[in-house]
């Protein structure tokens, strides 16, 4: 049988390479940073990684992972009701809520199992989950494991919203989930206006804060700090792997009795191993930092504020937005690939993104401030965007 699907494989994927939407990895021979080396041996400016403070190979942020590990070992080998639940687990999730000013947090080891196993538990087929139509695909698959009816809205589109909550006012339960930073075009939900309508008509809201948690809000507490609604969001969502470090994990953070539950039935947390100590460590040293000075937020958008000024001035057509997610249109998917490849040339590293990432005839160059950069860096790869950009003829 495998004859046929190999044969069916290898067309599709001489077809993506056709068309422009093949993705190739490219070897990165150090730690993450401002600047790394690739495997060919030349470094390069990286502007494309999720590493918005810079923490990612910080000297406090790995030696507390490395001091974990030599009072709590590498790993517990087993899920958390079974023996997989150390004092630091609990001490951690302790952190995350007064951090994010929640009642409680229940720890996953990614953020893509927070969302995949937060509705199922919850809400069933006489619940009702809405939901912007630029949430991340995490969010999605979560919401296809789980038999509540669903309605979505155009993105940010109030109107569509209030729609659908009037529409939906026969369920029993009603969630709005939402990204707070969207991932691809990097602004950020209307989250007063969510909150506003989900009062009115009595539904929970829910907050993906994967690309805001440590660098959103005046001390990094994510989209809820900065509207002022911090303690009137039912359910957040992040991750430790961006700005928190780098690493890996998440958790979902909110109601007691929201996580209480989660604890019972996400199958997520349940059959998958507890978050490594290494990264308990870690997030705990990040939140300690960010907790003691708001230095590295200011900093992150600072740079983003300088690039986006710059390239705008330049004639690029950039995504309106003011997180350290600037993203570069460039519509042609060969172009946005052939635009990536041209400025690593130069010394910059950034991806091309095509479809399916982003919908079709909406290829773009995500650049990725970080509190690492100079702004002697910034500017150089401004420099570079506006060289590559008159060859192509694109400016």
């Amino acid at each position: 049988m495998y004859g046929k699907m190999k044969d069916d494989l290898r067309n599709t994927l001489k077809e993506l390479k056709k068309q422009g939407l093949y993705k190739t990895e490219r070897i990165i021979t150090s730690a993450q940073g401002a600047e790394i080396t690739l495997q060919t041996g030349e470094t390069a400016l990286n502007f494309c990684a999720n590493n918005y403070l810079g923490l990612a190979s910080h000297p406090e942020i790995v030696k507390a992972s490395q001091d974990i590990m030599n009072d709590w070992g590498f790993g517990l080998s087993s899920v958390r009701f079974i023996c997989g639940t150390q004092q630091i687990h609990k001490e951690l999730e302790k952190k995350v809520s007064e951090f994010l000013g929640t009642e409680d947090t229940i720890l996953y080891c990614a953020a893509f199992d927070a969302n995949g196993g937060v509705f199922e538990p919850l809400l069933g087929e006489d619940s009702a989950i809405i939901s912007d139509e630029l949430n991340h695909a995490s969010i999605i698959d979560g919401v296809r494991l789980c038999k509540a009816q669903r309605f979505r809205y155009r993105h940010s589109n109030m109107e569509e919203l209030e729609k659908c909550l009037q529409d939906s006012q026969s369920a029993k339960y009603r969630i709005v989930v939402t990204d707070g930073v969207f991932s691809m075009d990097g602004d950020i939900c209307k989250l007063p206006e969510i909150v506003e309508l989900c009062e009115k008509y009595d539904a929970l809201v829910m907050v993906d804060d994967s690309h805001a948690t440590g660098y959103i809000g005046d001390s990094g507490r994510g989209t809820a700090e900065h509207f002022g609604l911090m303690g009137r969001i039912d359910i957040i969502t992040t991750t430790f792997g961006k700005a928190m470090g780098g690493g890996n994990g998440g958790c979902t953070s909110g109601r007691a009795e929201i996580i209480e539950m989660l604890r019972q039935r996400s199958r997520p947390y349940l059959f998958s191993n507890t978050l490594a100590p290494a990264t308990v460590g870690a997030t705990m040293k990040a939140i300690e930092m960010l907790s003691a000075s708001s230095d590295l937020q200011h900093k992150v958008m600072q740079n983003a504020n300088r690039f986006r000024s710059q390239m705008e001035a330049a004639g690029f057509d950039l995504v309106k937005g003011d997180t350290a997610i600037v993203p570069v249109m460039i519509y042609d998917e060969p172009m946005a690939i052939r635009f990536a490849d041209e400025l690593l040339k130069e010394g910059v590293y950034v991806i091309g993104f095509v479809f399916p990432v982003v919908p079709r005839g909406k290829a773009r160059i995500r650049v990725q401030l970080s509190a690492a950069h100079t702004f002697e860096q910034v500017d150089k790869t401004v420099e570079a965007f506006i060289k590559v950009g008159k060859n192509l003829e694109l400016i």
